[in-house]
């Protein structure tokens, strides 16, 4: 759905409208709002840009179109967010509110901008940036307040996000086909499984989880009072639907609705692992390379291992094991035979503009084919304790890092009524609770844990008559029978409107599920059939999590820390949650973490089909399994700080990763040793903010990197490198910072900038391929394709602020750190790698390596570089290369954003020290 042509087709389908918009009704005997501060004690700010606005009505349309006349709130947190960038570092304490909104419960007096009810037992008062604060004199009537908001502000988004979620994107447009495709593959659910799902709240997880039900029930009736609303009044249909194809606006919403949201969100930031094909194909180059036992051994370097320099959250010495990758190869590790694995394509039938059966089309690099796109892990956090405060109290500063949107994809809303009292941040369709905000005198966030909850198992084949099995087969050995993979199809249809004039077409997907899970491969081991399966922990359990999410919405839930931390240990998603209150700290690592057999191998494929090879306690027909105790999650109370960027957990923690000595948290953990050196120990919550907005201007690999390539380039004798040595030492001097601090769309050292975006491309081939080979080359760089600012023409991973999760910084770090020590006669490096890389560990091969790769690099033609189309007029006065790192606001409607300057930041971010508590 191109947001150009969407705009187009609006401007058609709204025209001639020109009539006024009438406010709801208010009912007689609505519950008073609650007072601003009510039993809120502290300090509570939240941004989510570009603001809290999400629809635009007929009416709206024609005059955006006639009079460039925008929205309300449509963006008046955008500059907010931006303009953080020239305040800090030096953010005095008394303007933190000039870039993060109050988020205090209520609103002052004088801000309320308007006051409704949609039935009695609620009020919903806005205000001055839009947002809902609701107040219900019943559960039920809180709920459905909050299912009304949300509707109200982004019924469009909703939309999209349920369709997205079930694998039915396709609705707004037939080149939506490939994201259904890719949806579907890892989630493929029957409408009976649907249905299943949301009922088993209630018999899992007792009064709690009925409660839940009535209460996602009661959020969609309110969705529905909305959908009603528009029905007798159509000058409230969002404009969208009318160019989407959908003139009769939105179907109603059920339960199985918000599973779908739910499945999406959970899925695309709360699962880790499943990489075992891609992991596979590393091992089997290494083992072409240098033999069995070498190639296994080079991998499990490479993959950085259990590296004890990786910095961590938690940081207990005794660590928390989990997932440990054995040091020799087991036979239960299923490596198929060379060039025999084939990824499974879900497209078995289509028509017109369909995909044509059995091509795979989903994971092309660069193609930007999706409506959403998140990073490839999010968030980040930073919180100080009590001892390392001024006031006594702890701080933090902490938010996700998802995407931006148009709208945005995170909505605010404050809450109130019978067992219910939060205020923050929630995705719309998700449910009627905040799931990253605070309480009334504690707060919360999270970030993206990833880890490995998705086995891959390699099943033989067999034939119900014993014949030799086909390929293609569809039954497999599993615990000494023949079994048949069951069948669920799924149709996608689609037609042209005008905002997506894809012809018209279909497809039939199709999954083969087995009791190990989906089918996602094929292949032959030793010349016999196996399909390969992938079973993740969560499948069929996606909504689980609201019981968490419902239990800190409940103050009377979340008395303390630790209780937060039980509270926690509910969700299923891989997520590491940070909690503060007026005296503690606290972290735990959540997710389904299964227990796997002594010895297995949970980073690459496992033969499967007998018990010994499964995960402790799985039950095949109700998809649950004996999960790691609570006790033995990485956790912490009170360490002195706590930093979390999606870095290492713990010490022995947590079979994914891979996590080496280089990782963006430091940025941060750096950052605040500054400030409490800078403050005489002790920080102020503005102080804080400062040391999170430095890291999220500095590039990783300026500060952990390069320093050690110029030490051992040395000083050239050749002018041009000599010259480009020189800029990169003063820009690595200043910081390393990807920053225009003065404003004039040009980076402070933009020539070392430059030097340094094409020296880390040239540089691996130079100190990696002459000992791996080019083929065991050619596969780690794919796996390793850059998370940084710029995409380097990746569109998939374009404009979407997140970087330094992934390439090669590391592993070069750790090679040429342990090179260097030649210099001063020792190695420099904890765990060291057998085998050197850069000139094969000695000072001149190394030197002239490095020396030749940056002569490369310097012959980059920089128009070439930056050249990226999509930012093509959204990028004001920005130069290309501030313009190729911005940005993105990824439009799902009518309204665009303009291209931001880049910030390695959360996309919604809290600020918060509380100062007071209930009774404990």
């Amino acid at each position: 759905m191109p947001s150009h042509r969407l705009r187009a087709a609006l401007a058609t389908a709204t025209a001639g409208v020109a009539c006024a918009i009438p406010p709801a009704a208010t009912a007689l005997a609505a519950p008073a709002p609650l007072p601003y501060g009510t039993g809120n004690p502290g300090r509570y700010f939240h941004i989510i840009p570009p603001g809290q606005g999400g629809g635009t009505t007929a009416l709206q349309a024609v005059r955006l179109t006639a009079l460039g006349t925008r929205p309300p709130h449509a963006d008046d947190q955008r500059d907010r967010y931006t303009n953080l960038l020239y305040a800090s570092p030096g953010l005095p304490d008394d303007r933190i509110e000039e870039f993060f909104p109050d988020a205090t419960f209520g609103i002052r007096p004088g801000q309320v901008e308007s006051t409704s009810s949609p039935r009695e037992d609620v009020t919903i008062q806005r205000d001055g940036f839009g947002r809902p604060h609701i107040t219900g004199s019943t559960r039920p009537g809180t709920m459905f307040g909050s299912g009304y908001a949300s509707a109200q502000d982004c019924l469009v988004f909703m939309d999209v996000l349920r369709h997205y979620g079930a694998g039915q994107l396709t609705w707004a447009g037939g080149a939506n086909k490939a994201t259904d495709e890719d949806t579907w593959t890892s989630a493929p659910y029957s409408a009976a499984d649907r249905a299943a799902m949301v009922a088993q709240l209630g018999t899992l997880y007792g009064p709690t989880g009925r409660q839940v039900l009535v209460d996602i029930s009661d959020y969609v009736s309110g969705i529905n009072a909305y959908i009603a609303r528009i029905g007798t009044d159509p000058t409230l249909l969002p404009a969208e639907y009318a160019a989407l194809g959908h003139p009769e606006g939105p179907q109603p919403w059920t339960p199985t609705d918000v599973l779908a949201v739910a499945t999406l969100i959970g899925g695309q930031l709360g699962n880790g692992g499943g990489n075992e094909l891609a992991e596979v194909r590393l091992l089997m180059a290494d083992m072409q390379r240098f033999g069995p036992t070498g190639g296994y051994k080079i991998w499990r370097e490479l993959r950085e291992v259990d590296d004890p320099e990786a910095p961590v959250t938690a940081t207990a010495k005794r660590g928390f094991p989990y997932g440990a990758v054995p040091k020799r190869l087991s036979q239960g590790v299923a490596i198929p035979d060379a060039g025999s694995l084939k990824t499974v394509s879900p497209v078995v039938a289509s028509t017109g503009s369909g995909t044509t059966p059995g091509a795979d089309t989903r994971q092309r690099p660069g193609v930007d084919r999706a409506l959403l796109r998140f990073p490839t892990t999010d968030s980040n956090a930073l919180l100080v304790s009590a001892k390392q405060s001024k006031t006594g109290h702890p701080l933090a500063v902490f938010g996700s890092q998802a995407g931006y949107f148009e709208p945005e994809i995170w909505r605010y809303q404050d809450i109130h009524g019978p067992g219910i009292d939060s205020a923050g941040a929630s995705v719309p369709g998700t449910g009627p609770y905040v799931e990253i905000g605070h309480g009334p005198d504690y707060a919360w966030s999270a970030t993206s844990a990833g880890q490995d909850i998705i086995d891959v198992y390699a099943l033989d084949l067999c034939a119900p008559d014993g014949s030799p099995p086909k390929a293609d087969a569809e039954h497999y050995r599993f615990h000494g029978a023949c079994v048949a993979m069951e069948r669920i199809d799924h149709q996608l249809a689609w037609a042209p409107s005008l905002a997506d004039t894809t012809a018209a077409g279909s497809e039939t997907l199709r999954a083969l599920r087995t009791k190990l899970g989906i089918v996602v491969a094929r292949a032959t081991i030793k010349g016999k059939p196996v399909a390969y399966t992938k079973l993740r922990s969560t499948y069929r359990h996606e909504l689980d999590s609201a019981i968490a999410f419902s239990e800190w919405n409940d103050p009377a839930k979340i008395p303390n820390a630790k209780a937060f931390q039980n509270s926690a240990f509910k969700l299923g998603y891989t997520f590491n949650w940070l909690y503060t209150d007026d005296r503690d700290i606290a972290y735990i690592n959540t997710g389904a973490n299964p227990i796997r057999p002594r010895g297995a191998n949970g980073v690459l494929p496992q033969r499967g089909g007998s018990a010994r090879a499964e995960w402790k306690g799985l039950d095949t027909a109700a998809f649950t399994q004996a999960n790691q105790p609570q006790r033995e999650r990485p956790q912490a109370i009170n360490q002195p700080s706590l930093v979390s960027w999606n870095n290492k957990q713990a010490r022995h923690c947590c079979g994914n990763g891979p996590f080496g000595p280089v990782w963006r948290s430091q940025t941060l953990s750096e950052a605040i040793d500054r400030e409490l050196k800078a403050h005489g120990g002790k920080l102020g919550l503005a102080d804080l903010v400062d040391a999170a907005q430095v890291g999220s201007t500095t590039d990783l690999r300026g500060t952990r990197t390069l320093p050690w390539a110029l030490k051992l380039l040395g000083t050239p004798k050749e002018p041009a490198l000599a010259d480009a040595v020189a800029k990169l030492r003063a820009w690595i001097a200043d910081g390393a910072h990807r920053r225009d601090q003065n404003r004039d769309g040009h980076y402070e050292h933009a020539d070392a900038i430059r030097v340094a975006d094409t020296w880390m491309q040239t540089m691996p081939r130079a100190v990696f391929e002459p000992r791996l080979g080019k083929a065991a080359f050619e596969e780690y760089d794919a796996e390793l394709r850059p998370d940084v600012p710029n995409s380097f023409h990746d569109q998939t991973h374009a404009h979407l602020g997140s970087s330094w999760e992934n390439g090669w910084f590391g592993l070069l770090q750790k090679d040429l750190r342990t090179v260097a020590g030649k210099l001063r006669g020792k190695t420099r490096v904890q765990q060291p790698w057998s085998v050197r890389y850069c000139g094969r560990g000695r000072l001149g091969a190394c030197r002239a390596a490095l020396a030749a790769s940056l002569t490369q690099a310097l012959a980059v033609d920089p128009a070439k570089l930056y050249a990226d189309p999509t930012t093509a007029g959204k990028c004001g006065s920005m130069d290309a290369q501030v313009c190729y790192d911005s940005l993105a606001f990824k439009a799902i409607g009518l309204l665009t954003q303009p291209n931001l300057p880049w910030q390695n930041r959360p996309t919604q971010q809290q600020v918060v020290e509380v100062t007071g508590h209930r009774p404990r």
